[in-house]
């Protein structure tokens, strides 16, 4: 009997100290997890395709002259920018000096012969109206004045045909840019079609990639495209400007030219990118996208935890599609613009308290 007793006592007072224990542990409030949380991008969807390209500027020159000549100053360096109208490389112009002075001549020559035949003419106009001339006579002082107008006027024609040569002597910039490149140097012959200098625009920049035959003929213009710059990891946003419809030229593939909206001065011409494109203009919608490495898996179950108002982590079961540069789309789960956590500095549950101690740009 006392040996039940003893029993009794020991399991009462190991349940009372089990419950003890519960309490504490429920009672005991867990510090907030430090989290990074990032905004619910978004991405064309709808037919998508990827390609690869590079950027280019719009506005690009290889500028040449129609004089052969001696560069005689190269007035800007490779990265140097320059303004429309600036000068940028000067030709030997002594030649040309030479026929100036000539034409020039010219022109005195015939504006003297002009004024000449001028004075003839009115005095034999007057002489005729008086009767004091003969019809004939005038005829040949009018034939006389005609030309030596049209004398006049041809070494005025040839004093612009100089004019517009010596032009092409100082090669100008057509457009506000940077020099990309440089051909000559300074006693080096120009000769007529040779590059001299190479100048891009720097506002207007352009994602230029090859697609195959197999999407072509579903690239329109005006579709949608998300360009992603290999080198610095930026995402851009564009739409197709121009579409080849001949592969003549460009080994199989298909040139397609994306006008790029928003550029900031990190991105240069020349870079490699990766681009997302629909297949159908106005077709296209924006779905969710978010970083792959914020998804949590369990079993077949995909993932992601949310912050609600009270800075509480939310798991939201996900229907995931693509993945393209470390980017996932969200076919259901998750709206664009919502926030999520992409890390944590401690193990994270639904339901746990977070603190926010940096937001990340990784939205589209």
């Amino acid at each position: 009997m006392k040996i039940i007793q003893s029993i009794i006592v020991v399991a009462v007072t190991l349940g009372t100290i089990s419950c003890g224990g519960d309490q504490t542990q429920s009672g005991t409030k867990l510090p907030p997890v430090e989290v990074s949380i990032a905004t619910v991008g978004s991405i064309a969807s709808g037919g998508l395709f990827t390609a690869s390209g590079k950027i280019e500027a719009r506005n690009s020159a290889n500028l040449s002259t129609r004089m052969m000549g001696n560069v005689t100053q190269l007035h800007v360096n490779v990265g140097q920018p320059v303004r429309e109208g600036q000068l940028l490389v000067s030709l030997s112009s002594a030649d040309l000096g030479a026929k100036k002075g000539q034409v020039e001549a010219s022109i005195n020559q015939a504006k003297a012969a002009f004024e000449s035949a001028q004075r003839d003419y009115d005095r034999f106009k007057s002489l005729y109206e008086k009767g004091s001339a003969s019809e004939k006579e005038l005829e040949g002082m009018t034939l006389q004045y005609e030309m030596a107008k049209a004398g006049l006027e041809a070494a005025h024609q040839m004093m612009k045909e100089v004019q517009a040569q010596f032009a092409f002597t100082n090669i100008l910039a057509p457009f506000s840019g940077v020099v990309s490149n440089t051909f000559v140097k300074v006693g080096d012959i120009a000769v007529p079609g040779m590059p001299l200098i190479a100048i891009e625009g720097t506002s207007d920049y352009q994602a230029v990639v090859m697609v195959p035959e197999t999407a072509i003929t579903q690239i329109q213009k005006g579709a949608m495209a998300n360009i992603f710059v290999k080198s610095s990891e930026k995402k851009l946003m564009g739409r197709v400007s121009e579409v080849s419809r001949s592969a003549k030229n460009t080994g199989g593939q298909y040139l397609v030219k994306i006008d790029l909206d928003n550029v900031d001065k990190d991105i240069l011409p020349g870079m490699f990118v990766n681009v997302i494109l629909s297949k159908t203009a106005g077709s296209e919608h924006a779905a969710p996208v978010i970083d792959e490495k914020a998804l949590v898996y369990n079993g077949q179950l995909t993932g992601t935890y949310t912050i609600d108002d009270n800075n509480t982590a939310i798991l939201r079961w996900l229907r995931v599609g693509k993945s393209n540069n470390g980017m996932i789309e969200v076919l259901s789960g998750i709206q664009s613009g919502e926030k999520y956590i992409v890390a944590s500095e401690g193990k994270l549950y639904n339901g746990a308290a977070v603190r926010v101690a940096n937001e990340v740009n990784k939205g589209l």
